[in-house]
């Protein structure tokens, strides 16, 4: 089986190159299904139901969050009405919304995703993601040997265990919310396929997608601004990776990174 793992959408850049190149991506990669990180997706902050409803049409199955999902109006009644839609699975019970779905892919295999949130250096408090993720891994196995985690985490050691930690119980651990894409990606040694973040589908030029300007005056002077998503040429970053159907393992894991220069 063949996947795309899409970095963390964020703004109308984002949505914009998204639209634009996933179908040829799609295609290259001869990828069954497509998971995209659309916690920023709206306005740089969050996901709304014009937002999501959006990026399904560009061609993705699942979209996962993190700890900026809850920032816009909608968010709470979307994440109860739609499956397709997950938010870390760490957080409390109560709290609206999924962190892990079984999917069909287009070829007719089910997918399982689970999407968890670290706690290293994060400012939002969740359950334990290790021995949270480990419990939906253990549900999910005897449904699909195929399985992605999306570790939604700030520091880089806590999603390199989290690798480790699943190695062989899982066909992928991919990192995302630091926006930068990182040169990582490997298959474990029981045939996990690893990144430490995945990136970022939005502005190029701004700081991790917002306009460079507020954030340099913000360092500057340490007063609360106002943040807007950056303009200008976007990037697109993922992951394409190469399952095996039968045991989940990966076969390849490869980094995608697209620029549409003379976008304004």
């Amino acid at each position: 089986m063949h996947l795309l793992f899409v970095g963390d959408v964020h703004g109308s850049p984002g949505r914009r190159i998204l639209r634009d190149r996933l179908p040829r991506l799609r295609s290259r990669f001869q990828a069954e299904f497509v998971i995209a990180n659309g916690e920023n997706a709206a306005g740089g902050a969050g996901i709304n139901a014009d937002v999501a409803e959006e990026l399904f049409a560009a061609g993705v199955d699942l979209i996962t969050g993190g700890n900026h999902t809850w920032q816009q109006r909608d968010a709470y009644a979307l994440l109860d009405a739609e499956p397709r839609l997950l938010r870390p699975l760490n957080y409390p019970p109560g709290t609206p919304g999924r962190g892990a779905a079984l999917v069909t892919a287009r070829g007719g295999r089910a997918v399982g995703v689970i999407n968890v949130q670290g706690r290293v250096f994060m400012p939002t408090p969740v359950d334990d993601p290790f021995r949270t993720v480990r419990a939906e891994v253990q549900a999910l196995r005897p449904r699909t040997p195929l399985i992605i985690v999306d570790i939604h985490a700030e520091a880089t050691s806590e999603k390199i265990a989290l690798g480790w930690y699943l190695d062989g119980q899982v066909s992928a651990v991919i990192g995302t919310h630091t926006h930068v894409q990182t040169a990582d990606e490997r298959i474990l040694p029981e045939g996990t396929a690893f990144i430490c973040d995945v990136g970022m589908t939005g502005p190029r030029d701004g700081v991790l997608g917002m306009d460079r300007e507020r954030i340099i005056e913000r360092f500057l002077t340490s007063l609360p601004l106002r943040f807007e998503v950056a303009s200008g040429p976007a990037q697109l970053n993922a992951v394409a990776i190469d399952l095996d159907d039968d045991t989940g393992r990966a076969r390849s894991i490869v980094r995608i990174l697209e620029t549409d220069e003379h976008a304004g």
